[in-house]
């Protein structure tokens, strides 16, 4: 079983009656992470370090897609394919990376302008293997 990563909760419906069975569509509801409102955020004498946290009232959704990682065979990550979807995306991976939740199987990225059938299977098709910096 694969495990399916979108920004919204209808785009996640949808695309879960596309797929089926052998596939966990989840919704990351936007960003999961985010610079805390502090002094030190971001280290510019350490070459601009940055410390990110979970946003609190994103906890309950990022534990969700750890729970249904642990019996997944790959994480694909399906955000939008702009700008805020990759970082979506490149922000999940890392959480779940320190959270060493990613499946064994790797993580892939697949993008779709539409969310119709023909788009979203042509898409899982021709997925794409991410390799974790």
């Amino acid at each position: 079983m694969d495990v399916v990563i979108v920004e919204s909760p209808a785009k996640a419906k949808t695309i879960n009656k596309y797929l089926g069975g052998n596939y966990t569509v989840l919704a990351s509801y936007g960003h999961v992470r985010d610079l805390p409102p502090k002094d030190g955020s971001v280290e510019p004498d350490a070459d601009f370090q940055m410390h990110w946290e979970v946003q609190a009232e994103k906890s309950k959704q990022v534990k969700a897609i750890v729970d249904a990682l642990k019996g997944a065979d790959r994480l694909v990550l399906a955000t939008d394919p702009d700008r805020e979807g990759e970082a979506i995306s490149w922000h999940l991976m890392e959480v779940l990376r320190a959270r060493k939740a990613l499946p064994k199987g790797g993580v892939q990225r697949v993008t779709f302008n539409e969310i119709t059938k023909s788009a979203v299977t042509k898409a899982m098709a021709a997925r794409v293997t991410c390799t974790p910096i």
